[in-house]
């Protein structure tokens, strides 16, 4: 029976006991000891190796090897200049792995370098949230949240998680006190920590105030105190808070100076004249912002989606013009919207909202499809420019 590495130690710790009852018997007892002794350090040195070397490997495995900086008003991807080419991917959480797998397939496949994630999602009685309404871990989403970021991490891809103070028809309110909300926020940024290819929208459209949903209105001094609470866990960590409409040149201010926001996350106006405006309101913020003397980016990360408003469905060219005009203009960032059909039958397609029967791509309509096709390509000359 092989000896273990514990009773040799034991062994030379021990030694033999018994009475010295010979002159001879001491010579020999230094030899046996000194030979345990050198047994013991042998097995002690190789046991420290094998335990810290499957430790190291996991630490190398874990390095993060896709950083998301910020570059004036660009974002720079692992040091280079990157446009932020995304989709929404709201629900990923309650989607399994395959065809989350697949889908990153197909996004790259088209252009694709972003997604959103939110880290708050309720809709259709499915809540896949990883913090829950007190701020704290929710451990098998949080781990489908870590895969996930880890996942985008090895592709060269970066993630935003958005958390939200409440969404009305689509779920519970979460987080909706401001220490639960800074809760959850700490425990994001923790639990993320080792991964640089990730940023923050610390509350989805903070600015929306109406009675269906009271919570969900996040001041701007309740921004800063929330801004000022990731940064003492992670200076570095990027965070942004999400507005809808577009704001006022005092707001700008307010988000650049107040706050202190790394970068602009506007929710422009979803109707047929946006698309040809988001050039010229564009440039208009980048004025403001050399008035107020600080200069960041401009993330459209939340623009018009088919389905969502009464009377208009985007085209394929709408999608194409609001996109155009983001690059043309200084953008740093634009995304693709998608959702679930707010007036069809069981909200169907539901789109990136829930993808726990089928995968992203595979509720995508036609012309969706033929906005990829052209996207990819205005996507790809902008980066031969």
């Amino acid at each position: 029976m092989p000896i273990s590495w514990w009773q040799v130690w034991a062994s030379a710790i021990t030694m033999d006991c018994r009475p010295l009852s010979q002159p001879e018997d001491l010579g020999n007892r230094e030899m046996i000891m000194h030979k345990y002794v050198r047994i013991a350090v042998v097995v002690t040195v190789s046991l420290f190796v094998a335990l810290s070397h499957p430790v190291s490997r996991a630490a190398e495995a874990a390095e993060s090897k896709t950083r998301l900086e910020i570059s004036g008003t660009q974002f720079t991807i692992n040091g280079k200049p990157g446009f932020l080419h995304g989709i929404s991917y709201y629900g990923a959480l309650g989607a399994s792995r395959q065809f989350v797998v697949r889908d990153l397939d197909d996004m790259q496949r088209y252009g694709f370098n972003w997604i959103r994630v939110w880290a708050t999602w309720s809709a259709f009685d499915n809540d896949v949230s990883a913090v829950d309404n007190e701020g704290r871990v929710r451990e098998s989403q949080m781990e489908k949240l870590k895969w996930l970021v880890a996942e985008c991490d090895r592709r060269g891809m970066i993630v935003d998680v958005t958390l939200t103070k409440g969404e009305g028809r689509l779920g519970n309110a979460h987080v909706s006190a401001l220490d639960k909300h800074a809760l959850a926020l700490e425990t994001l940024t923790l639990e993320l920590k080792e991964w640089r290819n990730w940023y923050l929208d610390m509350a989805n459209e903070h600015n929306i105030r109406s009675k269906n949903l009271a919570t969900k209105f996040v001041s701007f001094e309740d921004a800063r105190t929330l801004r000022n609470r990731v940064k003492k866990l992670d200076e570095q960590r990027l965070v942004t808070i999400s507005y809808v409409r577009d704001p006022s040149k005092e707001d700008v201010r307010s988000y650049l100076l107040d706050v202190q926001v790394d970068f602009l996350s506007p929710h422009r106006p979803r109707n047929p004249k946006s698309a040809s405006e988001t050039a010229t309101i564009t440039r208009q913020y980048l004025t403001w912002m050399r008035e107020s003397g600080r200069l960041i980016p401009i993330h459209y990360q939340e623009p018009f989606r088919r389905d969502f408003s009464k009377g208009w469905q985007p085209t394929a060219e709408d999608f194409h013009t609001d996109l155009e005009g983001a690059i043309e203009s200084g953008a740093a960032g634009w995304c693709f919207h998608n959702g679930d059909n707010r007036w069809g039958r069981d909200a169907q397609p539901r789109r990136s909202f829930d993808m726990r029967q089928r995968r992203l791509f595979e509720q995508l309509d036609s012309v969706e499809l033929e906005a990829l096709k052209r996207m990819a390509a205005a996507v790809g000359k902008a980066k031969r420019k």
